[in-house]
């Protein structure tokens, strides 16, 4: 493979015939390669192993600069395009075809993210940041260009705002623990809807008690959505922080956030906004947000399992004490004291999850080269579909708000069916038909409560999906009713 070379002026490593290498700011333009290549009409970079000097720069362009020519997708709908790149949903479940509707839990990875991962534990294994021989060099490179990529893919202003985690669990837990506990006192009062994922409630909880602070909680207007209407109500110079969902992972409602960011500022406010079910599914831009903090995971955007990211403004990171202790995040260590690394290294102790990583970037790439905006139509066209079918579905009730030019739902649907356990439904549907969906309270406890309810199944799509997924759905679905009506 040919090695780009790196001309960072403030230079943590200096390796022969690399240039520098800085494990915060590496600016390597290697492009993965894409199953989605051919398909999409432009040409990505392989990533095998070439043949030519490590030291001979690479002229591949950035997966941003690529003009995708829509005309090029060729006839049929987007899922029917992209499904080939998806080899997990080849397959029979139970004596069917599987159909594949638990993306809101977590998505299925295309080949070009698995031959990323593969193609790095083959090639170049080998930890980051550290060694000055070629394998280190390498993966510091590749590492931090998916780094970039992300960056670029929301739009930071650089690479340094973005912070690897775990999952978007633990960028949460960095900023209640890092940020909170450092900044919110007694009395100081933290905003969240009812409808948030108990990865954005709990950490609160748990600051809250720590330093005395106060939640507060939006509730749901009669159309089953946040009241963003009363939020202005709710805010005061003593809110500290507004920590909101973008999509909701069961109402399927989408939060106006530009207006939500500007309110809170307008108090002095901070914002934090879960991602997870945006990031994956439409264009989402943290500059034109007004976004303090964003959280989302790699695992729902057809990416690895086991790493997420925070999206942090500079200013703050920076004024952020460490979250987590160990190597990686320092400068200097001696007996009594310890000195911290900038960020991002200061909040990622340890060795990172380096092909999980380079998975991610090769999961931006594959993203990019079909279009943020693209993917987004499209769903928004498979949401109604998938409303409107299960609304014929006789005794269904959908939770979350109706489609309508006010309300835009997310491709995915909460549901009970009368007098069936959810989890019944879940299993039928699995057992007879081959078709996943999830049950449960999809880690909104509070909101199910809130609804009256202990439980709902949900159907989730992405843009591999298919309107025939839904007519299947929707046809196995009927028959589980059927079986649980005949008992009646």
């Amino acid at each position: 493979m040919m090695m780009a070379s790196t001309t960072v002026e403030s230079a943590f490593l200096k390796i022969p015939s690399f240039g520098f290498v800085n494990p915060n700011n590496a600016t390597s333009k290697l492009v993965s390669r894409s199953s989605v290549s051919l398909r999409f009409g432009f040409h990505f970079r392989s990533c095998a192993t070439s043949s030519a000097s490590a030291a001979e720069p690479a002229s591949a362009s950035s997966p941003s600069s690529v003009v995708n020519d829509g005309a090029k997708l060729g006839p049929g709908s987007l899922g029917h395009i992209t499904r080939p790149d998806f080899p997990i949903l080849h397959q029979a479940v139970n004596g069917s075809k599987l159909v594949y509707l638990d993306n809101a839990a977590t998505s299925q990875k295309p080949t070009a993210v698995l031959e990323a991962i593969q193609n790095y534990y083959e090639s170049y294994n080998s930890n980051v940041h550290r060694g000055i021989h070629y394998l280190s060099a390498r993966a510091t490179d590749e590492f931090e260009l998916a780094r970039q990529k992300v960056a670029n893919f929301i739009n930071a202003s650089e690479s340094r705002e973005i912070v690897f985690t775990r999952n978007a669990t633990e960028a949460i837990n960095l900023v209640a623990y890092s940020w909170g506990l450092t900044n919110l006192r007694p009395e100081d009062e933290i905003v969240l809807t009812i409808a948030e994922h108990h990865s954005n409630i709990v950490p609160w909880q748990l600051v809250a008690q720590k330093t005395g602070a106060n939640l507060k909680f939006l509730e749901l207007t009669e159309d089953e959505v946040p009241d963003v209407g009363k939020l202005k109500e709710m805010l005061s110079k003593k809110t500290k922080l507004v920590a909101v969902h973008h999509v909701s992972n069961m109402l399927a409602s989408v939060l106006p956030i530009e207006e939500i960011a500007s309110w809170a500022h307008d108090v002095g406010a901070k914002v934090l906004v879960d991602a997870c079910q945006s990031v994956p599914h439409m264009v989402v831009d943290v500059k034109k947000l007004g976004l303090d903090f964003l959280v989302a995971s790699s695992h729902k955007m057809c990416g690895p399992t086991g790493i997420g990211l925070l999206y942090g403004k500079s200013e703050l990171l920076n004024a952020m004490p460490p979250f987590l202790g160990g190597g990686e995040m320092i400068a200097d260590v001696f007996l009594d004291h310890s000195t911290y690394a900038e960020p991002p290294s200061r909040f990622e102790a340890g060795t990172p999850a380096i092909a999980e990583a380079i998975g991610l970037g090769a999961t931006i790439d594959y993203l990019s080269g079909i279009g943020m905006e693209r993917i987004h139509d499209y769903e928004v066209e498979l949401a109604n579909y998938l409303y409107n079918s299960l609304r014929s579905v006789p005794n269904i009730r959908i939770y979350g708000p109706e489609p309508s030019r006010v309300f835009k739902r997310a491709a995915l649907c909460s549901f009970n069916v009368e007098d069936v356990h959810p989890t019944d439904v879940a299993t039928f549907l699995d057992q007879q038909h081959g078709v996943a969906v999830r049950s449960g309270h999809h880690c909104a406890q509070p909101l199910h409560r809130y609804l009256g309810i202990n439980a709902s199944a949900r159907a989730s799509l992405h843009f591999y999906n298919t309107k025939e997924d839904v007519d299947d759905f929707i046809r196995a679905l009927t028959d589980t009713i059927s079986f649980f009506t005949s008992f009646k």
